[in-house]
């Protein structure tokens, strides 16, 4: 039986993720259907891989910065500032698109835009959630953030396909602008965060440098948190196949829009209901263990994805893919929050991001270079072993990470109730 999650009984929180719950699916309508606008500008796989190293660049140059941001000032502002630069990209797409004047350039230019406000917005967005919950309850409001992404991944994709398939391309872009103000109203409603003062006091640009090492040597001087990074990358760079979604689902499965964006919600369904089972708990043991399994899950389900030849195991496979993600994401975030000072979650947060922003975005264009040369099929099928493989290389250089139980003792300040 379900009860309410122990961290939707805190306000604050409560009215963040309802916010993100419906921003999502505009965000993830918007991911979808730009892939299938690419596809129908360019016939060539690649082009689509290139919006994954336009965003890889747009968080390399921004993403310390932001981490640096998130800890010395408001992070309630932040998410204020980013969203609001994100539904004016939405809205540009929008009129470009209706105007029939759009190009592969606008996109990916207008996609920088947005990886850039976005390289701020997710520093702030995760280090705020310990600032409104208890420590205790973190893994049940990682699982529900999970549960908000992937509740818009499911919606979101499938709406896609049905807007572009009956009323147009440009009114997913517009339909996604609107769903930004749930954001906006819910940081205005939220009030005032108590948050870490400490790295805002040190100083203005002068002391900049110095704060960005501080968090980079922190990160350097925690291998629980180190391996976690490295197995989300290697992860996450081999098993990038999403952009070629369209090109499967087009050429090898020779399905159309509303089919494709099915697909597309396969992962998220797997991930909600993984979500749903963890917000139901305070505390998880093992995670170590669970977090290793989760990717070689990960990686074989890719496999088989790839192998497929027919709708319904494809479709399977990606749900059985969002499962293992969404467990691996959670315990992530948790073994991160709860071994960071709040003073360097920021940091700590945008370093990450590098990590599992730069995996599949760099991954995208590995995936689109292979799949280029050698077919899409193939490309997926190596990416998932790659994965596997990724896995044995980190447990065999921090073998302490399978050991990792959960309930280790660290040095953190309890987050405001």
């Amino acid at each position: 039986m379900f009860h309410v999650p122990p961290a939707l009984k805190h306000r604050g929180f409560a009215l963040i993720w309802g916010g993100l719950m419906i921003s999502m699916v505009g965000s993830q309508m918007q991911q979808w259907a730009l892939f299938w606008h690419i596809s129908k500008l360019s016939n060539d796989p690649i082009a689509v891989s290139v919006v994954g190293g336009v965003r890889f660049l747009a968080v390399l140059a921004f993403s310390l910065i932001g981490g640096l941001v998130a800890d010395r000032y408001n992070r309630r502002m932040i998410l204020f500032i980013t969203q609001s630069t994100a539904m004016l990209v939405a809205i540009v797409l929008g009129f470009l698109t209706w105007s029939g004047t759009i190009q592969l350039w606008h996109i990916y230019a207008l996609t920088a835009i947005q990886a850039a406000a976005m390289a701020f917005d997710l520093p702030a967005r995760q280090s705020l959630v310990p600032n409104l919950v208890p420590r205790d309850i973190l893994p049940s409001a990682f699982s529900l953030q999970s549960i908000a992404f992937n509740t818009g991944a499911i919606v979101g994709p499938a709406l896609s396909g049905v807007v572009i398939g009956y009323l147009g391309q440009e009114d997913v872009y517009f339909i996604n602008a609107v769903t930004f103000l749930a954001v906006i109203v819910a940081l205005i409603l939220l009030g005032d965060v108590p948050q870490s003062q400490s790295a805002a006091q040190r100083g203005g640009l002068r002391t900049a440098w110095m704060d960005i090492r501080d968090g980079v040597s922190f990160i350097r001087s925690q291998p629980l948190i180190m391996s976690t990074m490295i197995l989300d990358f290697i992860a996450t760079f081999f098993s990038s196949a999403n952009t070629l979604l369209p090109y499967f689902a087009q050429n090898v499965l020779r399905v159309g829009e509303v089919a494709y964006g099915w697909l597309a919600s396969a992962q998220s369904i797997g991930a909600v209901t993984v979500g749903l089972i963890v917000s139901q708990f305070h505390n998880i043991r093992k995670q170590g263990m669970l977090l290793v399994g989760s990717v070689v899950v990960f990686g074989a389900a890719t496999i088989l994805f790839g192998l497929s030849r027919f709708y319904t195991i494809v479709f399977l496979s990606l749900i059985l893919i969002g499962a293992a993600d969404s467990i691996s994401t959670i315990i992530r975030n948790t073994v991160r929050q709860l071994n960071t000072p709040d003073s360097l979650r920021g940091r700590m947060t945008s370093i990450n991001q590098i990590f599992f922003m730069g995996g599949p975005q760099l991954g995208e264009i590995e995936a689109g270079a292979v799949a280029q040369f050698f077919g899409v099929p193939f490309a997926i099928i190596t990416g998932g072993i790659g994965t596997i493989l990724g896995v044995w290389l980190v447990t065999s250089i921090w073998p302490a990470l399978p050991r990792y139980n959960g309930d280790e003792p660290n040095a953190q300040s309890v987050p405001a109730d």
